[in-house]
């Protein structure tokens, strides 16, 4: 009682105890040395024999925005990563044979430098933003995957034919089909919140509240999956440059989860997701070269097998696919702990 009086006085219910002392790394067995069935019932006895003082409650500044100006102010702002590559790919579409190659390029990098800006305001408020707790390392290894998206399925085309050789093409249209989507990724992280905050108030057990926000979570992910699933089709009618569907959405779904993990106070699986993804993706391009010294052809095997039985966009699909897969894993017991939905 005495090392836990503050989380105790400030406190408004059992509940938030009992999400602070599992943050703290007292369990069911711990509770049980006090003569308490589990921790929710030693909270509650905390509860009852400190006296709470005024103050703001423990979960406040992780509650979600309920303002309607909030909202749509960080609607906005995730619509624009999105909107400079619409504006990007449509300018380029309508001047194409009027402009240089120069021309064509300064745009189109501009148009990416105004996503990267686009997206970074979108991370910095709303229910995406991580009050600091993301990484350098998560950020490099997002642009890489992404980069990968853009030149990857071309570079190993190229290796694989007996290059690299001239200039690379790219595929833009999954990039625009996630840019696109960084807007449904934020409602469905502001829905997530807000639907645990509600198990969370309502939950009168750790267990219970374990329970109910784990179908949350999956409905979540699912959701954005068919929407981006929708986006991305979309994007590739619009934009006849090829790329891999299933590694676009694989990779969607992979930078969500991370961004749910770190955004609640999980940055370093997050991060060690993403870091695993780009470890294939760097692997499939150098063991194809490798595969070129003598003797060492055997290196090469796998990536090429895997490559013509799916084609290119297969390497994209199994790294992304499997760091989300882990990341989901990881996500449902750690995003299902009340800890990780009011602060401590």
């Amino acid at each position: 009682m005495h090392r836990h009086r503050e989380l105790c006085e400030r406190a408004v219910d059992p509940l938030e105890i009992a999400a602070g002392l599992e943050a703290h790394g007292v369990t069911d067995r711990t509770a049980a040395r006090y003569r308490h069935r589990d921790v929710f019932s030693l909270a509650e006895e905390l509860f009852a024999r400190v006296p709470g003082v005024a103050g703001e409650p423990v979960g406040a500044s992780f509650a979600p925005a309920r303002d309607i100006e909030t909202r749509a102010a960080w609607s906005l702002r995730a619509l624009l990563p999105g909107a400079a590559c619409l504006a990007t790919f449509v300018t380029l579409r309508f001047t194409e044979g009027v402009l240089d190659g120069g021309a064509r390029l300064a745009i189109g990098s501009g148009g990416g430098l105004l996503a990267l800006i686009g997206l970074a305001l979108a991370l910095r408020t709303g229910p995406l933003c991580a009050d600091g707790r993301s990484s350098g390392a998560a950020g490099l290894f997002g642009c890489w995957l992404l980069g990968y998206v853009l030149y990857g399925d071309a570079l190993l085309h190229q290796l694989l034919s007996g290059g690299p050789e001239g200039p690379w093409d790219i595929t833009p249209a999954p990039l625009l089909g996630l840019a696109v989507a960084v807007a449904p990724a934020a409602w469905c992280a502001h829905l997530f919140s807000v639907h645990a905050h509600r198990k969370l108030n309502g939950s009168r057990a750790l267990e219970e509240f374990a329970a109910g926000v784990r179908p949350l979570l999956f409905a979540a992910v699912a959701f954005f999956l068919c929407v981006l699933g929708g986006l991305l089709y979309l994007a590739g009618l619009g934009i006849d440059g090829g790329g891999s569907q299933i590694g676009a959405a694989a990779l969607g779904v992979l930078l969500l989860l991370a961004r749910l993990l770190t955004v609640h106070g999980f940055p370093e699986p997050a991060a060690t997701g993403l870091a695993a993804a780009c470890a294939v993706e760097v692997a499939a391009p150098a063991l194809v070269l490798a595969g070129r010294l003598p003797g060492l052809d055997a290196l090469s095997r796998p990536v090429e097998t895997l490559i013509e039985a799916a084609g290119t966009g297969a390497v994209p699909a199994v790294a992304c696919g499997a760091a989300a897969l882990g990341l989901l894993t990881t996500a449902t017991v750690a995003l299902s702990r009340a800890s990780a939905h009011t602060a401590v």
